[in-house]
């Protein structure tokens, strides 16, 4: 039997399209093949309430390892959040968005944080945000904006706020400050004095005479207030906790820095707004937004520092703030 020659045109083709075929399954083996996130942690993983999104937490673990590689961090832990998440799920429920993973010890902890509030500066520029979910991310000074992107946990402040009453007793309100340092959109972050504390604060504050505290001003007063547990809700751009996953989480960084990851960064806000814009699913786009929270806002905007400050400089400029005036004197 004689073999027919094939010309060399159609053997070149032939050739292309076994190439393509191989190609194509390669990278669609590649898709399928696990990441190297542990099996124990991958159980974690997925967009349901208590779980981690996948790019969240790839992220967070990236950012972990290499300050673990370059000598920056020795501790076992390290903490994302998904500020794209519901923080009060209704009903005195609190959206779950805060983790703390510990990976040796195979611990795996998801808690409610706040969000930035952000302002809205009548008139000028409306860059506020709700209780439930954010739509408005940013790195300016004063705008109270939660700004995504890496963060190493620095020093902590212990400081006392004041006294409020339990029962018939009087309580001393002691506040920790968790200073966070940030690199790239958030290296302004020192200087924004964004950091972690409990979401707790003395309101109504008084100044009441008790020379015996050890507290008391040159005139002996100390302030009284009454204490308000904020948990779940807004911040001034910083992250906040529960009372009760404050005191589980402080102790993990003193004296010993970790890295915390938050999403979303600028790119991925500028990815989901390009996908809406485009009428395009956020999966077909290659990025993530938490759908509840999506529905609710329409499309997250960023706002960056180098065009947001000078509009607050301008309207601080235009509206002066009051002077301030010395807290009351308690009337009972």
């Amino acid at each position: 039997m004689r073999l027919r020659s094939v010309p060399p045109g159609v053997a070149i083709f032939c050739l292309v399209a076994i190439l393509a075929a191989l190609t194509a399954s390669v990278s669609s083996f590649a898709a399928l093949r696990p990441s190297n996130i542990p099996d124990w942690l991958q159980r974690h993983v997925g967009d349901g309430e208590g779980q981690i999104s996948q790019v969240v937490l790839e992220r967070a673990r990236a950012l972990y390892q290499k300050k673990v590689s370059d000598g920056s961090v020795s501790n076992p832990c390290y903490f994302a959040m998904d500020a794209t998440r519901p923080g009060d799920l209704g009903s005195s429920v609190l959206g779950q968005r805060y983790y703390i993973i510990c990976e040796a010890k195979q611990l795996f902890r998801a808690v409610s944080s706040g969000h930035g509030g952000g302002r809205n500066l009548k008139g000028v520029a409306d860059f506020s945000n709700g209780r439930r979910c954010a739509k408005n991310f940013g790195n300016a000074m004063d705008s109270e904006l939660t700004a995504g992107g890496a963060y190493m946990t620095a020093e902590t402040k212990t400081s006392f706020k004041g006294y409020y009453r339990v029962g018939a007793q009087n309580a001393v309100f002691m506040r920790t400050f968790i200073q966070f340092d940030g690199e790239g959109e958030t290296a302004n972050a020192r200087q924004r004095v964004i950091g972690g504390h409990p979401a707790a604060i003395l309101k109504g504050l008084c100044m009441r005479k008790n020379p015996q505290s050890s507290y008391a001003d040159h005139d002996g007063f100390v302030p009284y207030g009454k204490l308000v547990n904020y948990a779940g809700g807004r911040s001034n751009g910083c992250t906040s906790w529960s009372p009760a996953d404050a005191e589980q989480i402080i102790p993990l960084v003193k004296n010993s820095p970790t890295t915390l990851y938050i999403y979303p960064e600028s790119r991925d806000i500028a990815a989901v707004a390009r996908a809406k814009a485009a009428g395009q699913a956020l999966s077909a786009a290659g990025t993530y937004w938490n759908a509840s929270c999506l529905k609710e806002i329409g499309t997250p905007k960023f706002w960056p520092k180098k065009m947001l400050e000078p509009i607050i400089a301008q309207y601080k400029k235009d509206h002066p703030a009051p002077p301030p005036q010395p807290v009351p004197i308690c009337k009972d």
